[in-house]
């Protein structure tokens, strides 16, 4: 393995056509996957895959959108290609506890959990919190790290809690979590992620920062063993591949760019990722 895609999503029906094709070209690359579920069914997928090849692991859990029946906008992918719509789920903790007892050691962390304030009214807020809670309390027992969601409102929008989300997300993990955890997809502030080691947090990067320069300080700001390189594939695909599906392959070009805006060897960047990846998820190197 040279590089590794800690957050990916091949368990989506985007992926339903070529999964294996994909894999494939993932394991010509060296670039082992991390998929995460969103809820039971593609949390049971990311399990199913992971015991497929030795570089596929998971990550299972319930996402905050999933927790409330309500329609969602038509970005975001659904069964067959349709709009995505979530059902509404509680989180089952034995049903997850026994996907994690067989899944012969392959699942490496619970979530992805947190807050989404982007998709779902500001009234759902009690219940994303109580969903929240119950996968921290079922890391610490299983000893987890935890995969973090966190969007922020609408622009014009306001949070319910007046704060910003990595705030709200904050004050969870700093009362509750007893295990490492990671902030996907992170866009908040340089003192908000210093907030987030300060508890036991990393952060992660993806194709994002190819193509929007709004990212630069905070990767040029931040230690480099507090980081991830992910793709959250098949969304927002790096440069040189922007418009395509993208692909946990893709996530070279995240390590690259990483190592350009830090002005740093590339293959000592790659190292550290690597290194971060093998201590936060228990993955091979």
């Amino acid at each position: 393995m040279k590089y590794i895609d800690t957050h990916a999503h091949l368990n989506l029906s985007a992926f339903a056509p070529d999964v294996e094709a994909v894999i494939e070209k993932c394991n010509q690359d060296g670039v082992g996957v991390i998929n995460i579920g969103t809820k039971e069914s593609t949390s049971a997928r990311a399990v199913e895959l992971a015991l497929t090849n030795p570089h596929l692991y998971a990550i299972v859990g319930l996402h905050p959108i999933q927790t409330v029946p309500q329609s969602h906008d038509e970005d975001e992918l659904g069964e067959g290609g349709m709009p995505f719509v979530s059902k509404g789920e509680t989180f089952n903790t034995d049903f997850y506890r026994n996907l994690i007892a067989t899944s012969n050691g392959k699942v490496v962390g619970i979530g992805e959990c947190g807050f989404d304030y982007y998709h779902t009214d500001p009234s759902t807020y009690i219940t994303q919190e109580v969903v929240f809670i119950e996968q921290i309390k079922l890391a610490n027992e299983l000893q987890l790290p935890l995969m973090i969601h966190t969007r922020g409102p609408k622009p014009g929008e306001s949070s319910p809690t007046g704060r910003s989300v990595y705030a709200d997300v904050h004050a969870v993990l700093k009362q509750y979590a007893k295990v490492p955890f990671n902030v996907h997809f992170y866009a908040g502030t340089l003192d908000e992620a210093k907030a987030f080691f300060d508890i036991g947090g990393t952060i992660s990067f993806t194709g994002v920062i190819t193509f929007a320069k709004v990212y630069e300080d905070i990767v040029r700001a931040v230690p480099l063993d507090r980081i991830h390189a992910e793709t959250d594939c098949p969304y927002v695909a790096p440069i040189p591949y922007r418009g395509a599906r993208c692909e946990p392959w893709m996530v070279q070009e995240v390590y690259k760019k990483i190592a350009q805006i830090r002005d740093e060897d590339t293959d000592v960047v790659r190292e550290q990722l690597l290194e971060n990846a093998h201590r936060l998820y228990t993955v091979k190197k």
